[in-house]
């Protein structure tokens, strides 16, 4: 394995590479013949994911100057070096999947950073520093242990997509209001109690999910016409603990009470056949979520791909939290005399409500 990665970092150095792919090599440190001499000058794109790295070179920036995509997505790193910063054409840092628990605040001196990926993580805190990031256009925080975002991301002008899924966020900054060009804000699985009223105001913004917040009992009205994903917000943990059949179904219709119904058409009704691939999905998804801790089974063996579908579904049905993998029903609603009557002159907006069957889209009414 050792000559293999010689003779190609070798190869990669005769030829002046601009792309390099060292996925898979089982590297417990960073390959020194990278570094060696004037390094990989020419060198853009990096790729070195499933590997054991523990950490990154301090010189790195001055060995491989012009890199602008750095793949390092499941590896062991549990610290990443302040010279991180000095990789000034960098466009794309991937730390998915590693043991951080501290991101050093030079990040923030990676200005031309668009995309920022930090995913399944130990992070507790975000350093204000990366709100300096003035291109920055994705960032996913998404599984760590973070109890707040900064103030200053707000100053990150040009984020699209903002994905902070399973942590301990118990609030939304107000300031991301402010971020006109935020299109996909997604905060499921967290500790959220209200959110910002002002959210929604911008007309960028199309894609809001809050899934799965137990204490978050409303919307912000100004959330009309999005697509809106609030399963199981409103349902206490007690709830969720007991019978996922029957209780889970009737929580959530009490618990969607206070929520409006406002998202986007995304499909037909008059599909009434659940596809194969949706059932497999579906009966995949209970066992691997819901089947019994007591009864000491061998644990379950799956692909990773299907492993993130199943953590990730299509969406969950309004009515009853079922989730959906390939097909969603989707019910309009006009928008009758709700608070949102007459907003902006508007009496006509349409809402639809996500379900998981035709008869649960039969049952489900407009709430307000």
């Amino acid at each position: 394995m050792a000559t293999e990665l010689h003779e190609t970092i070798f190869v990669a150095k005769q030829e002046r590479y601009k792309m390099l792919f060292l996925n898979y090599r089982n590297l417990n440190n960073f390959p020194v013949e990278l570094l060696k001499d004037e390094g990989l000058q020419f060198l853009e794109r990096l790729y070195m994911k499933r590997n054991s790295l523990t950490t990154l070179p301090d010189n790195l920036a001055q060995k491989l100057p012009n890199l602008i995509e750095l793949y390092l997505h499941s590896n062991n790193i549990v610290i990443i070096p302040e010279a991180i910063g000095n990789l000034a054409r960098l466009q794309s840092l991937d730390l998915s999947n590693n043991a951080l628990q501290f991101l050093c605040p030079e990040i923030g001196r990676l200005r031309s950073l668009r995309h920022l990926m930090l995913s399944n993580n130990q992070l507790k805190c975000l350093p204000p520093e990366i709100g300096a990031l003035q291109d920055l256009e994705t960032l996913d925080v998404s599984r760590n242990q973070l109890t707040s975002l900064p103030d200053r991301l707000h100053r990150c002008a040009s984020l699209q997509n903002l994905i902070a899924d399973h942590n301990l966020l118990s609030h939304i900054p107000r300031q991301l209001c402010w971020l006109h060009r935020l299109n996909q804000l997604s905060m499921a699985a967290n500790r959220l109690t209200f959110l910002p009223l002002d959210l929604g105001r911008s007309r960028e913004l199309q894609f809001v999910f809050v899934d799965n917040n137990g204490d978050l009992k409303g919307l912000p009205s100004y959330l009309y016409n999005k697509v809106i994903g609030c399963s199981g917000c409103g349902v206490s943990a007690q709830v969720l603990e007991g019978d996922l059949g029957e209780v889970l179904g009737e929580a959530l219709s009490e618990a969607l009470v206070g929520l409006p119904a406002e998202v986007n058409v995304v499909g037909s009704e008059t599909d009434n056949v659940v596809p194969l691939e949706e059932l497999a999905m579906r009966t995949l998804h209970r066992i691997y979520h819901d089947r019994p801790t007591d009864l000491n089974l061998p644990p379950i063996s799956l692909p990773k791909s299907l492993l993130d579908l199943l953590q990730f579904p299509l969406g969950h049905c309004h009515r009853c939290s079922q989730t959906m993998f390939t097909i969603i029903y989707p019910k309009l609603f006009p928008l009758r005399d709700t608070a949102l009557a007459g907003v902006h002159r508007r009496t006509t907006v349409s809402f639809v409500a996500y379900c998981c069957s035709s008869r649960c889209l039969r049952t489900f009414d407009l709430q307000g």
